[in-house]
């Protein structure tokens, strides 16, 4: 039975999530008693998207009835790519060298070879529940899943119109999506407050990844200022220009490209994750952020450009969480315990390389964010690191958009494969 929740009216949501990250930010300053003692076990951030999704759980908001995560995703997202991305240093991101793509592309084939491995070993306990024959069959399920930890919503579309799986079922398989995917993430976040011991262990370089932070951060200091209204005016106008910029322009390429190759507008195509505006959104927010780092735009760094951005990301992450119910677990047991053993692999595959090759911490975060999260989570994760990181997360995760339907096609149909044995 459906209970409406108690607050529907998005201002009222609004409200409760910005006391929501009020709270937190201001417990976390505190330099001692309970709450220092707290956030040295809990990262901050794990809070500001927990929290919310507490509230979710208790029917208090509900991601359902609320746009906010819509306007968060499309309006404040491009505005804070633009603003983090203002005092982007390209050279030294190519100096952070192999080891980021390396980690991403790792984490693309955890997703590709565990869904298959998931279904093999949870036949073995409960064969039923990765049968099923036609439409129904479990396998084309979770091919939609695999478009979604690799690519993102487009791609995640583009499989289920590709191997036409029963409607009726698919509400299942975004459950488990949102609960598996929404753990994960939870858990990266956590190791993000433990990175320096994690990092330790991986004997991992980090030498590329601290150089970028300080030359950030020199940079930000030899431009510092203290802003007037005229500064946040103007960094604002640079914003969100670029977001009806980005919107004009996604919309007009989508179009364009939907209306004169049929291959963008056929759901069962590989490319038709290339005609998603919101791909296009994220990618020419990024391109004009990176753009006026190239001119006298950059200096607004010093007043605070990344500090605002970082205000937006925060928002987006208070609204992920409430997508997240905490009581929907255990709903579906069998469905559930393939995502976890899938996810697992994914991430054992990243700790395992990463080990080898002696990747930060940081790479094996973004990395895998850039799959599983994509453009929403990736740059939240790369800017809880260091906000000079967070163009790191955007590009990785623009990356998951160009191989998610071919690596989600050929998880398919080693899924396919697996589930006859």
């Amino acid at each position: 039975m459906f209970y409406a929740p108690v607050f529907t009216n998005d201002a009222i949501v609004l409200g409760i999530l910005a006391v929501s990250l009020a709270f937190i930010f201001y417990t976390s300053s505190l330099k001692s008693g309970f709450w220092y003692k707290f956030y040295k076990i809990v990262p901050a951030l794990l809070m500001c998207y927990l929290v919310p999704a507490i509230f979710n759980s208790l029917n208090i908001i509900s991601d359902e009835e609320s746009q906010l995560y819509y306007v968060a995703s499309r309006y404040l997202l491009p505005a804070s790519l633009v603003l983090l991305t203002l005092s982007i240093d390209l050279k030294a991101i190519a100096n952070l060298g192999y080891k980021a793509l390396l980690m991403f592309f790792t984490g693309t084939i955890g997703i590709v070879i565990g869904g298959p491995i998931a279904i093999l070993l949870i036949s073995i306990f409960s064969p039923e529940t990765v049968g099923g024959a036609g439409p129904d069959a479990v396998w084309r399920g979770l091919a939609t899943l695999a478009g979604s930890w690799i690519g993102g919503g487009a791609n995640q579309a583009a499989m289920l119109e590709i191997f036409e799986y029963n409607p009726e079922k698919y509400g299942g398989m975004v459950l488990v999506d949102i609960i598996v995917a929404n753990l994960w993430m939870a858990i990266i976040l956590i190791g993000i407050g433990k990175k320096n011991a994690i990092d330790k262990w991986l004997k991992a370089d980090n030498s590329a990844i601290e150089e970028l932070k300080e030359r950030v951060s020199s940079y930000t200091k030899s431009v510092s200022k203290i802003p007037n209204l005229t500064d946040y005016m103007i960094m604002l106008g640079f914003a969100f220009t670029a977001v009806g910029i980005a919107h004009f322009s996604a919309d007009e390429i989508s179009s364009f490209l939907t209306s004169n190759f049929e291959v963008f507008t056929d759901k069962k195509s590989a490319f038709s994750s290339f005609a998603s505006k919101f791909f296009w959104m994220v990618s020419i927010a990024t391109l004009i952020g990176v753009i006026l780092s190239f001119t006298k735009a950059k200096k607004y760094e010093g007043a605070g450009a990344s500090k605002i951005g970082s205000i937006f990301i925060y928002i987006l992450v208070a609204t992920i969480g409430m997508k997240m119910d905490l009581t929907t677990v255990f709903e579906n047991p069998g469905l559930l315990a393939i995502g976890l053993v899938w996810m697992s692999i994914h991430a054992g595959l990243l700790i395992l390389v990463a080990k080898i090759i002696k990747a930060p911490y940081f790479f094996l975060a973004v990395g895998s964010q850039a799959n599983v999260g994509g453009a929403a989570s990736a740059p939240v994760v790369a800017a809880a690191f260091h906000p000079s990181l967070t163009s790191v997360g955007v590009l990785l995760a623009v990356f998951g958009y160009v191989v998610g339907t071919y690596a989600a096609l050929g998880c398919a149909m080693l899924m396919e494969i697996a589930s006859k044995f």
